[in-house]
């Protein structure tokens, strides 16, 4: 059974592949806007303002 939960090397390089393009888009993102990008919680609220203006605590109240 452990033996089907262990990566395969491909799955491997192709995680670290995504990896890396997703930290060169975060780069250039980060360097067109001027400033670091929010993470986490404080990234979650902001892409959820982005939509609408409200957070996702006001959307969940009404």
């Amino acid at each position: 059974m452990d033996d089907e939960r262990k990566s395969s090397k491909a799955g491997e390089r192709a995680a670290e592949g995504l990896r890396e393009a997703a930290a060169e888009d975060e780069a250039k993102n980060e360097s067109k806007t001027g400033h670091d990008l929010a993470k986490g919680a404080d990234r979650f609220e902001e892409r959820s303002k982005s939509s609408d203006g409200r957070s996702a605590e006001e959307k969940q109240k009404g």
